[in-house]
C-alpha cells in the first residue's frame, strides 16, 4: 500500500470525519481553512466549502510545491524548490484538528498532512518530505517506536505590539520597555485579554503572562504537551495574534531583534523526555466544545526520565545523553532555532540574556542549553521566527544520536560567558551568522535527517538566498558611515 492508502485506511479516520460533520453542523461552520506549515512556518491552504467537507477528507486539497516556500522566488526570479514541471500535491486533512475560529465562527481549520499526487512519477501516492509537519509526526512516531519516549515541550513566544507609523517612522512604541511592571502590561490589557479569549477557545491552555525587557513585548505562556500539539498550538498562536493585530491596527511584531541594546524575541523551548502518561480532557470552554477533543487534550502523568530520582539539579544518565547530543549537534540546531539573518543580531548583541557560549550550564543564561530545572533543559538558541516543527524534529533526532552512541556533554560550564567575550578570551561561541549556521548544518548529516529527501535542499536555497538578499544592500549604515568618507 502507498502512504495516502494507509493514511486513509486509519481506523478512527471514518469515526472523526462523522464526529467533524457533526460539528459543522452544531457550529454553523461555512468554511474550513485548510492549512498546511511552510519551510519557513507560515500558515499556507485554502479555503474550503464546509459542504464539501466529506469530499475533502476523502480526496484532499489539491496544492502545489510552491507553497512550501511561501510561493517566493530567489533574487533570481526562480520559485523556490518549485520547477515549472513540479507535479501537484495533496493536502489531506486530519480531522482531529478541526477548530472553530472565534473571531468569526462561520470558519472553522484544519491541518492537513501533505502527499505527492497520484500521478507523480517518482513517488506517487508518498509522504511530501517537505511537509515539515508531517515529517515531524513521523520522527515522533519513529522516536517513541525506538525509545518508548516521547518528547514534552514547553515554549516561550515573546512577541512586540507595536503600532504603524508612516514612511519616517514605520512603527510607534505602546509600552516603556520595564520588565514585569504591571502597569505596562496593564496598558496592553484589553489586547493580550482579546489574545487570551481566543487562545481559549481553541485549547490553548494559558498558564500565566507578563510584560518582557522591550517597549511593548508581551509574553503569554501555554502549558507544555506532547512536541506536535506545542507546534501547532505556537502556529495557532501566531495565527491569533495576526487577527488581534487587525482588530487592534497595530503591528504583532515576531521578528526576532527589533531594536539594538534591548532584549529580543525569543521562544526558548524547555524539553524532557518521558515514559507514559495519558491524555486528559482541559475543559477549557463549556459544551458544545468549539471544535474536536483532541484540540483540548493534553498528556499528563507518566515518568519525566530527565528527573535524578536523588533530586539532584545534575541530569539523569539518559539527560546526560541527551545533552550530549545537543552540545555535539549544536551549531546545526542553532541553523534551524535562529532561522533568519536578523536573529544573529539576537545572538551577538552580548549583555542583552541572549545564549553566547557553545555550552551548557545549571542556570546559567549565557549558555546556549540551560538546566532551568532538575527536569527539564531550556534551548536558547531560539527565537520567536523559528518553525517549531523542524525545531522539534530536530531535537529528537539530536537526543536520538546522544542516546544511540552515549555522547557526554562534558561539565557544566560555570563562567558568565557575556564576561569571558568581552574580556576578549577566546572561548567557543554558537555561530554568529547565518552563513555559518547553514554551513554546519549542510555538514550534519543527523540533524539534516529531520529535513529528508528534498527538505533540506529546499531550506538552505531559502535561507542562503536570505543571506544573499542581506549581503547584496546597500543599508542605512553603509551610507551613513562611508557616504562623506575618503578612503
Amino acid at each position: 500500500m502507498t502512504d495516502l492508502a494507509d493514511y486513509l485506511s486509519e481506523s478512527v479516520r471514518e469515526e472523526h470525519i462523522r464526529q467533524v460533520r457533526k460539528k459543522i453542523n452544531e457550529l454553523s461552520i461555512d468554511y474550513i481553512y485548510s492549512q498546511y506549515i511552510s519551510i519557513t512556518g507560515r500558515i499556507m491552504g485554502k479555503a474550503i466549502p464546509a459542504t464539501h467537507w466529506e469530499r475533502l477528507a476523502a480526496e484532499g486539497m489539491q496544492t502545489w510545491l510552491g507553497g512550501v516556500t511561501n510561493v517566493f522566488p530567489d533574487r533570481r526570479g526562480n520559485l523556490i524548490g518549485f520547477p515549472p514541471n513540479a507535479s501537484e500535491l495533496l493536502a489531506l486533512p486530519d480531522p482531529e484538528t478541526f477548530c472553530q475560529l472565534p473571531w468569526n465562527k462561520r470558519i472553522a481549520r484544519v491541518f492537513c498532512t501533505v502527499f505527492w499526487c497520484r500521478e507523480d512519477p517518482d513517488h506517487p501516492e508518498q509522504f511530501l518530505d517537505s511537509d515539515c509537519r508531517g515529517n515531524l509526526k513521523r520522527i515522533q512516531t519513529e522516536f517513541e517506536d525506538k525509545h518508548g519516549l516521547h518528547l514534552r515541550v514547553g515554549c516561550e513566544p515573546e512577541m512586540l505590539w507595536l503600532k504603524p507609523g508612516d514612511n519616517d517612522a514605520p512603527y510607534y512604541e505602546t509600552t516603556k520597555p520595564y520588565a514585569y511592571h504591571i502597569d505596562q502590561f496593564e496598558q496592553l490589557s484589553d489586547v493580550w485579554l482579546r489574545v487570551y479569549d481566543y487562545s481559549v477557545a481553541m485549547g490553548l491552555d494559558i498558564i500565566q503572562g507578563d510584560h518582557e525587557d522591550a517597549p511593548g513585548q508581551i509574553e503569554l505562556n501555554f502549558q507544555y504537551d506532547w512536541a506536535l500539539r506545542t507546534s501547532d498550538r505556537l502556529t495557532t498562536y501566531r495565527q491569533i495574534c495576526a487577527q488581534v493585530a487587525r482588530e487592534f491596527n497595530l503591528i504583532a511584531v515576531f521578528m526576532s531583534k527589533p531594536y539594538m541594546g534591548m532584549p529580543a524575541n525569543g521562544c526558548h523551548h524547555n524539553v524532557s523526555l518521558w515514559q507514559g502518561g495519558e491524555d486528559s480532557l482541559v475543559p477549557l470552554v463549556d459544551d458544545p466544545i468549539p471544535g474536536m477533543e483532541d484540540n483540548f487534550l493534553y498528556r499528563s502523568g507518566g515518568k519525566n526520565k530527565f528527573r535524578d530520582t536523588n533530586e539532584t539539579w545534575l541530569p539523569t544518565e539518559l539527560g546526560r545523553w541527551c545533552l550530549g547530543g545537543m552540545i555535539h549537534h549544536l551549531n546545526a540546531l542553532v541553523a534551524i532555532g535562529a532561522s533568519t539573518v536578523n536573529s544573529y543580531r539576537r545572538l551577538n548583541d552580548t549583555g542583552m540574556w541572549a545564549p553566547v557560549g557553545a555550552s551548557w550550564g545549571l542556570q546559567n543564561r549565557s549558555c546556549a542549553i540551560r538546566v532551568s530545572s532538575p527536569d527539564r533543559f531550556e534551548f536558547r538558541c531560539v527565537d520567536s521566527m523559528v518553525n517549531p516543527y523542524l525545531m522539534q524534529g530536530a531535537l529528537l533526532k539530536a537526543f536520538d544520536d546522544g542516546i544511540d552512541n552515549q555522547l557526554d556533554p562534558g561539565e557544566p560550564e560555570e563562567r558568565n560567558f557575556v564576561d569571558v567575550v568581552e574580556s576578549g578570551e577566546s572561548v567557543e561561541r554558537i555561530p554568529t551568522t547565518l552563513r555559518d549556521a547553514l554551513d554546519a548544518l549542510a555538514n550534519d548529516e543527523v540533524i539534516k535527517s529531520a529535513l529528508p529527501g528534498h527538505m533540506h535542499e529546499i531550506y538552505d536555497w531559502y535561507k542562503r538566498d536570505e543571506w544573499d538578499r542581506f549581503i547584496w544592500q546597500v543599508s542605512d549604515w553603509d551610507v551613513k558611515t562611508y557616504l562623506d568618507c575618503l578612503p
